[in-house]
């Protein structure tokens, strides 16, 4: 596309794409069977996120109560090390879902168990080679020293590392079993199921805290708690889906070599949250020390309520345009994207304008007096949510049916751009200029994947923009208002 044709793209007239939109998608209906599976995939995550929540929101408190702020702090920068391992399974489980969920929708279950079987063995040997990995670096590396932990010894800190990134390995298998929940189409019992694990496993860690016992003892008991929940998913996958087998008999090395390239990809996405999340917290750990990092970390994590509403519209929408580009149907890969992307927006403008109202005094009264009730802060996180949602919506699409090669690619050298750029505004501007930098990887991150996932929909922007304004007549504020209007004067 040269640079003439791309300036048409982005600037044809409104009135043009309406037209157009109306001409060729006048919001084609999505059937009684999708709309149900959208509306229990959006209260089983929508669960799933009230529990995460859940837990964030208790957490907070609980560990500023028990913990004095430098061991939560210290324990914030242990605790993130861990989550670098969910690369382990080298994106196999996210391509097998999608692979999987494609596979399900031609009616072809022996090629999706193919694929099932030839990835859990797969990542079941690269677990335990990075488990292996793992032990042999806490020997030989002074962890505390390196991480410049003070509040919590040298022993401790590498427990807790071995700990938690055990269940980030059980973690990537729990993720291939829900695969198989989102490729026969019941994927909100999957989640469902998959957050009340969650939620009992966090309910664990919170008794040796309010016991009296240290960061070291929690970590022990979360391994094991994860340890159960993985033992009971796989026995609901063997009773729920039967034709999927734990075993090896389909399992093939040239599926291996085929989903190489989209799982290698996938890889780049833990690492970019990693970064994005945990990265940040350490550089503002080491520009600003271990109090500023409980606070940056509680102030993000009052924003995230709007940000996790929106990643639980891309979670819902996940699985059917997985189904719908599997079958080739591009009308409903198009009106599904779009709807995605018109419902995060929705959401992500109504959350944080409550989150606005009653965040900083929330905040404030949330931790304890321990984190000063700066609206200021909080403007900017939320800022950063506004421009993740469109693009992380939009990018669903290519992430669903395996298109996100190049995506992962910019992603990673955006957040990591965001941590050497959090680093130094931190000391420059505080926490201020900490959070101002989330803003670096999200503007990046629309400017490529807007118009790659409308490319794959064949969509249009201006098209994409007048059907994000279009919503059913039925709505409609006159309508409403004559509906109510004719309740009224029914007689009692």
């Amino acid at each position: 596309m040269n640079s003439a044709s791309r300036c048409r793209w982005f600037m044809n007239p409104v009135l043009d794409a309406r037209k157009h939109f109306n001409l060729t998608d006048r919001e084609r209906s999505l059937d009684s069977g999708i709309k149900r599976r959208l509306a229990l995939g959006f209260a089983s995550n929508w669960i799933g996120k009230l529990a995460s929540t859940i837990i964030q929101l208790v957490q907070v408190p609980v560990f500023f109560h028990f913990w004095a702020a430098s061991v939560y702090g210290n324990w914030l920068i242990v605790s993130a090390i861990p989550t670098y391992l969910t690369f382990s399974s080298i994106g196999f489980g996210n391509v097998a879902s999608n692979e999987m969920t494609m596979l399900n929708s031609v009616g072809d279950r022996e090629g999706a168990l193919r694929v099932f079987q030839s990835c859990w063995w797969l990542i079941s040997m690269i677990c335990a080679a990075v488990g292996l990995l793992l032990v042999l670096v806490l020997y030989l590396v002074p962890a505390a020293s390196l991480l410049n932990i003070h509040a919590i010894s040298e022993s401790d800190t590498k427990w807790i590392i071995f700990y938690l990134g055990f269940s980030v390995l059980l973690g990537q298998l729990e993720q291939l079993m829900s695969a198989a929940y989102t490729c026969v189409a019941r994927y909100p019992f999957g989640s469902f199921l998959k957050s009340v694990i969650s939620l009992a496993a966090f309910s664990a860690t919170m008794v040796p805290i309010i016991l009296g016992y240290g960061p070291r003892t929690m970590a022990l008991v979360y391994a094991v708690a994860n340890a159960f929940g993985t033992l009971t998913l796989s026995l609901f996958v063997r009773k729920d889906i039967p034709w999927i087998k734990f075993g090896w008999k389909h399992a093939h090395f040239s599926e291996i070599r085929r989903l190489a390239s989209p799982a290698f990809a996938f890889m780049g996405f833990p690492i970019g949250n990693a970064l994005n999340l945990q990265g940040t917290l350490m550089a503002v750990g080491y520009a600003l020390g271990p109090v500023d990092v409980a606070i940056f970390s509680s102030a993000r994590t009052v924003s995230r309520v709007a940000l996790q509403m929106v990643q639980m519209v891309s979670a819902t929408f996940w699985p059917e345009l997985s189904l719908a580009y599997g079958a080739k149907n591009v009308a409903l890969t198009r009106t599904l994207h779009r709807r995605a992307c018109q419902l995060a927006l929705i959401i992500a403008v109504f959350v944080i304008a409550g989150v606005m109202a009653v965040g900083p005094s929330f905040l404030h009264h949330w931790t304890g007096g321990h984190v000063p009730p700066s609206r200021g802060l909080l403007s900017i996180l939320l800022l950063v949510v506004v421009v993740y949602s469109l693009w992380s919506t939009s990018s669903t699409l290519m992430a669903s049916t395996n298109q996100h090669q190049r995506m992962a690619a910019i992603y990673v050298a955006a957040t990591s751009l965001t941590c050497v750029a959090c680093f130094y505004l931190a000391r420059w501007e505080g926490l201020y200029g900490a959070a101002a930098a989330l803003l670096i990887s999200e503007l990046a991150m629309n400017c490529y994947v807007l118009p790659a996932s409308l490319r794959i929909a064949h969509d249009t922007f201006p098209a994409f923009m007048a059907s994000l304004m279009h919503y059913p007549p039925s709505l409609k504020p006159g309508v409403l208002l004559a509906r109510l209007r004719r309740g009224k004067a029914e007689p009692k």
